[in-house]
């Protein structure tokens, strides 16, 4: 930017007086950029497994018993037998299983990316009046 002012050259004699002159020009420019990004993940797993056994066992004896004999004098011969046998085993075994699962896993992106550019450019000038031998006109660019 200018700013000159000359002044008045009535040394010369031929009397122009002017004012004065200004000019300029001014360019700019902006540039902006902003950039973000991420990721996240995440993985996730829970198993479990019930195990149950039982076992039993039973074993039962029973014996009864009765016996009669007789024998008599003249050679008569009696006899009575009365008798139980009872037995038992028993063995019973059980066994669970059971399981149970889930699985889980996730992931995620992003990226974000601003940008901005801008430019501009002015130019200006101005100017006052002139005046040459008393007739006024205007100067201007």
């Amino acid at each position: 930017m200018s700013d000159w002012d000359a002044g008045d050259t009535g040394d010369m004699g031929n009397d122009v007086d002017y004012g004065h002159y200004e000019a300029g020009a001014e360019s700019g420019e902006l540039e902006h950029l902003q950039s973000a990004s991420g990721s996240e993940s995440d993985y996730d797993s829970n198993f479990n497994v019930y195990e149950q056994d039982t076992e039993s066992a039973e074993s039962t004896d029973f014996q009864q018993g009765h016996s009669v004999q007789f024998d008599g004098a003249d050679g008569s011969h009696y006899e009575e037998q009365e008798f139980t046998n009872y037995s038992n085993d028993q063995y019973d075994s059980n066994h669970i299983f059971a399981a149970e699962g889930s699985e889980s896993s996730h992931a995620a992106e992003f990226s974000n990316l601003d940008a901005l550019r801008e430019s501009f450019q002015a130019e200006f000038a101005s100017g006052t009046e002139l005046h040459t031998g008393g007739h006024p006109g205007l100067a201007s660019n």
